[in-house]
């Protein structure tokens, strides 16, 4: 007997909500909320990959009252209105439904429930096999030998006996228990006090509600009383939970056939969505046309190839090699691209039933007169890494132009990743081939050399063509946002200095660092021991719910946060414990010390390159949307500046023999942009003066001589004028300071009394990022501040404290890149031994011989307060030493 056709019918009103709740904290780069986007398309997706259905359709809620409030007008009267955050996404809910090819449909007065059954009806007299895609109850009913339902949250199907188990009574007869007990959710009020059980037990005893009615005299007691009181109660509720499944409705077997999705219109919608997971999964692998990659496997093939750059005057290229740490690669394989679609590739070490190829030297030594001609643009997707690679062989590149991922970065700061797979789908609806694709993954996985080279030249002459698309694609929107200047004098330039500092290194003391491992082993044992006696037993101090059965239960700490495994006990949640309890100090302290010990401690020795006995950290330029630089492997951003641990493990950074460590670090860069910016007098006229400033607020805030201000007085007013940049309220001073709410409220009030141009700015900031919604900093700069449209109180909120802080912390950021780039020039064009080591927040380090020390703190000194003019000067504070701790 052939298998009957399946008709899905998907509820689209119950998978809005669901989806919603079950996915938090998701948005796009713009800030629009896409949670319940999201896991409702993942929901049509398993449906369709999974089921495979002949037929498919959702049904919506339409907006109004229905048959059901005509009768009874309470009917779902408690229901919370729709949150702020889902409102905004249905209708990209229903552009996704639309994208997938698949009938919507909602009819004014009705609800999704009734369309639902009625198709249902429909579709069992037609022989279809009917399967409701729905996590709510109410549809059980439907539930016939032809029909079941659906969870694909639970992943549970129901038929006759799943409903029967779940409900006590057959489908048919889910309604009567439904109209016994009520419905909360929707107001359904069934008969007070009867709830599941009870309402289980007197249907399957009299059959139905009629048929308790009809006996509710022989029932006893305070039930029997309530049922006959409020018996027009149970047949109203009756009436409200059963679905109706014969609307004058239509099913048009042809309009619901699955067909394949609307792919170009769906992929524009996951690009909008910033869904680039699902663009993958969508995308396919398919080409955009036919693309001609090709390899070069000889000399005259690759001169040829070369004379064409050289005609071009610009080409797209990308390394092959053997490792992610450029400082450790070698290189496998070179790829170009002139042209849009065509790509070459160039193996040199492939070593797997690998034809005949050009050795490395020969190819380095034929490239290095194009590779290190400036006249010859050169463009890259992070190209820094190959940067680094060609010098640790030999090769100086020179004529980098263009980016890519810092392009990208520019364009969309807030963009989450900016690697090639996802520009290229973002930017050219293009699934590139993986690098997991040809080396495979796990213990099957090979290295690049062993890659075939028919595989390798697929892959990596793609990577160069799409590089070089890109850059096609990216230039132009540059230039409509304003931001050519931007990229081409600050971000590009930047490159080859972060890439030479990366070369350098920074000589660490490992010796000192094992010295010190030991020392904290000891405290932290310490620690333990104490921990165990204040808890009066031992636990595994790093689980999170053995330590919060400890506090919240053992010791009857009152929690502060739950979660969705049980009570907190975050930095934040102990922090605020710690000032009324002994134990939350001890953890903090453990946890402070034992991630000092495995991050720095323990890490930075391990870090040391075997070749050059140095440790190199990676400059980011395209991670923080603020524009500063972030460092990985190691993260040396972190090392916290004012704990005495902090203080001691920079102690560990040392400088050669012969040479010593200077640190050049701007003196309060962010309160003077600040008084630039706003222009207000006063706090210019403090900096002109070359006053402590942070004295000064703190005189205006406790209305006293400065004389008068203590150390204390003092630190609470740094707090104030950097909460000020910060975007602060009084809340968050409130709880930055430890003082009561309504005092903050009169720091604050008392900071702008005494510098209302700071207030007059913050104001017309504020106001230019909504009508625009992006804000910029001095050097163009451009971040946008999508929070600031939504009306989500907290949201615009986080969106105004982003706005005040962005101009100020990322002007800060452009004029540090800038004096990078013209101290690396002073130190190359005066061929100075000194070399830029480090950049941390608002600090250079130089590692300087010591007969250059004068010339070096003269450079630093003109070449960063120099940078450019503001109405306040800036100013640097020089610091030298053996170590880092002693120079800064």
């Amino acid at each position: 007997m052939p298998k009957s056709e399946t008709l899905y019918l998907i509820d689209g009103s119950s998978y809005i909500y669901r989806a919603f709740y079950a996915i938090r904290n998701l948005s796009n780069s713009q800030g629009m909320p896409t949670n319940a986007v999201y896991g409702f398309t993942r929901m049509l997706m398993k449906v369709i990959a999974e089921k495979k259905p002949d037929y498919v359709a959702v049904a919506f809620d339409a907006k109004g009252p229905t048959f059901r409030h005509e009768f009874y007008p309470e009917y779902k009267a408690n229901r919370p209105t729709m949150p702020e955050e889902l409102q905004p996404q249905i209708p990209y809910i229903k552009r996704m439904v639309e994208g997938f090819a698949i009938p919507s449909i909602e009819r004014e007065g009705v609800e999704a429930d009734d369309l639902l059954g009625t198709l249902a009806r429909i579709g069992e007299e037609k022989g279809l096999e009917v399967v409701l895609v729905s996590g709510d109850k109410d549809l059980l009913q439907l539930v016939t030998p032809k029909v079941r339902v659906y969870d694909t949250m639970k992943e549970k199907v129901f038929r006759e006996e799943e409903v029967k188990e779940k409900f006590g009574v057959e489908p048919a007869r889910v309604i009567e228990v439904m109209a016994l007990m009520g419905d909360s959710s929707d107001n359904v009020p069934g008969i007070p006090g009867v709830g599941p059980k009870t309402a289980v037990k007197l249907i399957q005893q009299y059959h139905d509600v009629e048929g308790v009615l009809a006996e509710a005299g022989s029932i006893r007691g305070k039930m029997g009383e309530k049922i006959r009181e409020n018996a027009e109660l149970a047949r109203i509720s009756r009436k409200l939970v059963t679905i109706d499944t014969a609307l004058p409705v239509d099913l048009d077997l042809n309009a619901f056939r699955y067909t394949e999705p609307k792919l170009e219109d769906l992929m524009d919608l996951l690009r909008e969505l910033e869904f680039t997971t699902l663009l993958q999964e969508f995308s396919g692998g398919g080409k955009r046309k036919q693309k001609e990659y090709r390899t070069i496997l000889d000399r005259k093939d690759l001169d040829t190839f070369l004379a064409r750059i050289r005609k071009e005057k610009e080409v797209s290229f990308d390394l092959e090699t053997t490792a992610l740490d450029p400082m450790r690669a070698k290189i496998v394989g070179v790829s170009f691209s002139v042209q849009e679609d065509e790509g070459v590739y160039v193996p040199v070490a492939h070593t797997v039933d690998a034809p005949q190829q050009l050795s490395l030297q020969e190819v380095l030594e034929t490239l290095a007169p194009l590779l290190t001609d400036p006249s010859i643009r050169k463009i890259g997707q992070n190209i820094k890494y190959d940067l680094l690679v060609l010098a640790n062989a030999g090769v100086e590149l020179s004529g980098i132009y263009f980016d890519t991922m810092v392009a990208s970065y520019l364009i969309n700061p807030s963009r989450t990743t900016h690697n090639l797979n996802d520009l290229a789908l973002t930017y050219l609806n293009h699934k590139m081939i993986t690098y997991k694709e040809v080396t495979g993954t796990g213990k099957k996985a090979i290295g690049f050399a062993e890659v075939p080279v028919e595989q390798a030249t697929d892959y990596a002459a793609e990577d160069a063509e799409i590089t070089y698309t890109l850059y096609q694609r990216l230039e132009p929107m540059l230039s409509e946002n304003n931001l050519e200047t931007l990229f081409h004098e600050i971000e590009m330039p930047l490159i080859p200095v972060l890439a030479r500092m990366e070369r350098a290194g920074v000589k660490v003391d490992a010796d000192f660092l094992a010295s010190m491992s030991g020392e904290i082993r000891t405290d932290l044992d310490r620690l333990i021991t104490k921990i165990y006696d204040l808890a009066g037993e031992e636990f595994n101090i790093n689980s999170t719910q053995q330590l919060a059965r400890i506090l919240f239960e053992k010791q009857g700490i009152k929690p502060i946060k739950k979660t969705k495994t049980g009570y907190s006990t975050n930095m934040e949640v102990l922090q605020q414990l710690a000032g009324e309890h002994e134990l939350p100090r001890e953890i903090l302290e453990y946890r402070s010390l034992a991630k000092l010990k495995s991050t720095y401690i323990d890490a930075l020795p391990r870090l040391i390159h075997p070749e050059t006995g140095r440790v190199h950290t990676s400059f980011n330029q395209t991670v923080t949307a603020t524009g500063r630089l972030s460092s990985s492997d190691p993260n040396l951003q972190n090392i916290p500046i004012r704990t005495p641990l902090g203080k001691k493990i920079r102690e560990a950074f040392v400088a050669e023999p012969g040479h010593m460590l200077v640190s050049a670090d701007y003196s309060q860069v962010e309160l003077r942009i600040l008084a630039h910016l706003s222009g207000d007098p006063t706090l210019i006229d403090a900096f002109q003066k070359n006053e402590d400033i942070h004295t000064r607020t703190a005189a205006e805030i406790f209305d006293l001589p400065p004389e008068r201000v203590t150390e204390e007085m003092r630190r609470d007013a740094k707090t104030v004028n950097f909460g000020i940049i910060y975007g602060m309220g009084r809340y968050g001073l409130s709880r930055q300071l430890e003082i009561p709410v309504y005092e903050a409220e009169r720091y604050i009030e008392s900071y702008f009394a005494r510098y209302p141009g700071v207030k007059a700015y913050q104001d017309r900031l504020l106001e230019e990022a909504r009508k625009t919604g992006y804000v910029t900093t001095l050097m163009n700069r451009r971040r946008p501040i999508p929070e600031l449209a939504g009306s989500n109180k907290n949201r615009i909120a986080m969106g105004e404290r982003t706005a005040i802080n962005t101009p100020i912390q990322g002007s800060a950021a452009d004029i540090i890149k800038v004096a990078m780039i013209r101290i690396d020039e002073t130190l190359r064009r005066e061929k100075m031994q000194a070399r830029m080591i480090l950049q941390i927040h608002d600090e250079l380090i130089l590692e300087v011989p010591e007969n250059e020390l004068d010339r070096a703190g003269t450079m630093l000194r003109e070449g960063m307060e120099g940078v450019v003019n503001l109405k306040v000067p800036l100013r640097v504070d020089l610091g030298v030493g053996k170590n880092w701790r002693d120079a800064h």
